[in-house]
């Protein structure tokens, strides 16, 4: 994820100024709200939280596939 340097917000404004946040998200996307100087929160726009949470049947079965990969011993064992 490429984090634009507009989009950061320390927690002190967030929490002053939560409205200036909601626009920042309706106008760029997402907000990064910062905490002790690092990234703790993201905020993103409600309808675009389905999206970035499901992730790609090809990147399942990557991973699938590599799991299977690294436990293939374990597997036949149970298999028995």
């Amino acid at each position: 994820m490429t984090i634009d340097t507009n989009t950061m917000v320390s927690i002190t404004e967030a929490n002053q100024n939560f409205s200036k946040v909601a626009r920042l998200v309706d106008e760029l996307g997402s907000v990064v709200i910062l905490k002790n100087n690092a990234p703790k929160y993201l905020v993103i726009d409600f309808s675009k939280a389905d999206e970035s949470s499901v992730a790609k049947d090809e990147d399942v079965l990557t991973i699938s596939k590599k799991i299977l990969a690294q436990n293939k011993e374990a597997y036949e064992v149970l298999a028995k």
